[in-house]
């Protein structure tokens, strides 16, 4: 696009020469590189005295950052966790009677076994009622800060109380 601007003007095809002017003047040449036209940005940012983005480090952290970020992450956690145990359904010999006796015979006892169901049940339950709670959002509701954490409370509270329960079938 920038060598096109720079042949109409030079060869003086542009009707509107102010409106050329300004499209030439913002457009990069051609022979610079990427970091080239960085350093140029940040010289220009520098002699201007701008301010530089923050950066989320020096965010005082809130509840609806961290549920986002908690959201996120059990959303790629799951699809990633469905995914393996789909592809060794698949991929390894034998059925789920035999790996649910393998598990068996390695006597973990029942605190280990209780707190593997609470972690497996635990993602699956925020997901899902964090996922209901952006639901509530998308109709347009919920938006005032209160609200916001409230809900988010709720869906901590409940989320662990049906992890609890579903770790205790």
């Amino acid at each position: 696009m920038a060598l096109l601007l720079r042949t109409f003007v030079r060869q003086g095809v542009c009707l509107a020469r102010p409106q050329c002017g300004v499209l030439y003047r913002h457009a990069a040449p051609m022979g610079t590189t990427a970091k080239e036209e960085m350093n140029k940005f940040w010289a220009k940012n520098t002699k201007l005295n701008r301010p530089m983005s923050p950066h989320v480090t020096i965010y005082k952290w809130s509840v609806p950052m961290v549920m986002s970020i908690t959201h996120r992450g059990t959303g790629v956690g799951l699809s990633g966790a469905i995914s393996a145990f789909a592809l060794a359904a698949m991929v390894l010999p034998g059925g789920f009677p035999g790996y649910l006796d393998l598990i068996h015979s390695l006597s973990v006892g029942p605190f280990l076994i209780g707190l593997a169901k609470f972690g497996i049940s635990f993602p699956v339950s925020y997901h899902t009622l964090n996922g209901i709670r952006h639901l509530y959002w998308d109709i347009g509701k919920g938006f005032k800060i209160p609200e916001v954490y409230r809900s988010g409370y709720t869906v901590i509270v409940l989320s662990v109380i049906a992890s609890v329960a579903l770790a205790s079938l």
